[in-house]
């Protein structure tokens, strides 16, 4: 029977997940991960088709027509009358052959949208870590919450046991007349109202796994312990600020305000001519109506096409006014991210220096409620002080100790905030 407690804790060691398992599983696995990816994809092949663009488009085309008088399979010119040789004529002319069509010059509007999509790309790219960072960062909240809710469960159920051992000499004191019996009923109103607080740490356990399970991609029922160094540690605002401009919270900005700078260059191809080239080599078929034999023609073509706008009513004009706010816009923005960026690193360091302190008097408070429950034990036991006096003292011991439970996972995950902002979750990126 020794054997089985030692035996029981080493399954579920070895059934719990850690948190790198699972942040692992997560980058692979979560559906928002893969939807940023999917974004990914999107505008790469986005960023193809304006390559492609470029090069125009071979079709192949065909016709059918009946006509009520007949035609002739290619235009006649005077070397062909001359000739002396029939002319095919015919009421149903069909026509097959191959059409390339490719713009020369579009007032640089092509080569501006392959540099946008290109941006777009890397925007892309840059989101799709942002989106790792923020589901990594959630993982290991939910995760530490989870831990430090188990933590004080645990807590809670060694003061449930010392309750019901409290209640059990006081009802046994009362028997021998020694206690009165109030102080059982009292014993037992604090004894309940602590089973009472499990059920909730177990309902929020509850529900923080399963959240945890949604972000993961999987369930998860048994967590591994998170090593937790409380140490005050000294952090370089300055040199934190230095980092903002390869963040990538700030380049998708950056590349944002590139891609409206390029817009706005784009809205002017209107005011250069547009050339594009075509060409056509095709047969057309079709039953000379004299001879009743079927005959074709081979046709080709190749030219030049220019359009040149003269006046739009102002549409150019508006395009080109739109494209430049959205400019000033996304530079605004811009700016604003940054001015964001700078706070939060302020209020991060601020955050993981004032949880270190709350541990550390939490932790002296600990220590004082466990010599004031001690001493109130005594003086009760010698009838110096109530139960009532025992027991807020005992109440307070154990509020300081889930105090020094949470502010120390509170530690950590401040620490974890930090990286988040400075996008050091995902270390296997670049």
């Amino acid at each position: 029977m020794k054997y089985i407690v030692p035996l029981l804790f080493l399954t579920l060691s070895l059934s719990a997940e850690s948190l790198d398992v699972l942040i692992d599983y997560a980058s692979k696995h979560s559906t928002v991960v893969r939807q940023s990816e999917a974004q990914k994809e999107l505008a790469s092949l986005q960023h193809q088709k304006s390559k492609a663009d470029r090069y125009g488009e071979l079709d192949a085309v065909g016709s059918y027509a009946h006509y009520n008088l007949p035609r002739t399979l290619a235009p006649l010119t005077p070397a062909t009358i001359g000739s002396g040789e029939p002319i095919t004529t015919t009421k149903d002319l069909f026509s097959a052959g191959l059409s390339y069509n490719v713009p020369l010059f579009t007032g640089f509007a092509q080569t501006k949208t392959v540099e946008i999509e290109h941006l777009a790309k890397q925007m892309a790219e840059a989101k799709r870590k942002l989106t790792k960072e923020q589901l990594i960062y959630n993982i290991r909240a939910l995760y530490l919450n989870a831990l430090s809710l188990e933590e004080m469960l645990k807590a809670q159920k060694a003061y449930t046991s010392a309750l019901e051992t409290l209640t059990r000499q006081i009802g046994y004191e009362v028997k021998l007349g020694k206690k009165a019996k109030i102080d059982v009923l009292k014993a037992n109103a604090s004894l309940q109202g602590s089973k009472t607080t499990e059920e909730v740490l177990k309902s929020k356990i509850a529900i923080t796994k399963a959240a945890l399970s949604s972000l993961v991609g999987k369930e998860v029922k048994s967590l591994s312990s998170v090593n937790i160094t409380m140490q005050k540690k000294l952090f370089s605002l300055k040199k934190m600020e230095e980092e903002i401009s390869d963040l990538n919270k700030l380049r998708v900005e950056e590349l944002s305000l590139q891609k409206a700078q390029k817009a706005v260059s784009k809205s002017k191809a209107s005011f250069f001519p547009q050339v594009g080239f075509s060409a056509y080599l095709g047969k057309n078929y079709g039953e000379d109506l004299q001879r009743s034999e079927w005959d074709n023609e081979t046709l080709w073509q190749a030219g030049l096409n220019m359009k040149y706008n003269l006046l739009d009513f102002g549409k150019s004009d508006i395009a080109i006014q739109k494209a430049k706010i959205a400019k000033i816009q996304a530079s605004l923005h811009k700016e604003q991210t940054l001015l964001n960026l700078k706070k939060d690193f302020t209020e991060a360091i601020a955050t993981i220096e004032q949880n270190y302190a709350l541990f550390l008097g939490n932790k002296a408070a600990q220590k004082l409620s466990s010599e004031s429950e001690k001493i109130e034990k005594v003086r009760y036991e010698h009838g110096a002080a109530t139960l009532n006096d025992l027991l807020l003292a005992k109440s307070k011991t154990e509020q300081a100790k889930a105090k020094v439970i949470q502010s120390r996972y509170e530690y950590q995950k401040s620490i974890y905030y930090l990286d988040y902002l400075r996008e050091k979750g995902t270390k296997d990126e670049n």
